[in-house]
């Protein structure tokens, strides 16, 4: 399984979980099996509010899930409907969420936790 997990450095393994998906500066994409990282800027990063483009972001790079801390409900839907699922994140490196992601402990995102802009009370 391929995992992507928005960072505000990309520091490998041990880069900083940010707080956002689609304003993230970079992404850090961890192949389970192979330990294989992926370290990529944020194609789209710059987007308006609501109109985030998760493959734009990800430079068309296939993933089977995602680890945030937050997202927008668009974000959400679209990779939702391209089967990827989307986990809610804590504060902490890849390393730390990872661990977390393979011992069960990361819930998926619902839509209940999602962001309608920022500085409006998300939950992260």
């Amino acid at each position: 399984m391929k995992v992507c997990f928005p960072t505000e450095k990309l520091q490998g393994i041990e880069s900083m979980l940010y707080g956002h998906f689609g304003s993230a500066p970079g992404f850090v994409i961890v192949d389970m099996q192979t330990a294989e990282l992926d370290e990529i800027h944020n194609a789209d990063q710059h987007h308006t509010h609501g109109m985030c483009q998760p493959l734009v972001a990800l430079g068309g790079r296939k993933v089977d899930g995602v680890v945030v801390g937050g997202i927008g409900m668009g974000a959400l839907t679209k990779l939702k409907s391209m089967g990827i699922r989307v986990y809610r994140g804590f504060e902490g490196t890849v390393r730390e969420n990872l661990d977390m992601i393979r011992t069960g402990k990361l819930p998926e995102m619902s839509p209940e936790h999602t962001c309608a802009g920022h500085g409006d009370g998300c939950a992260h």
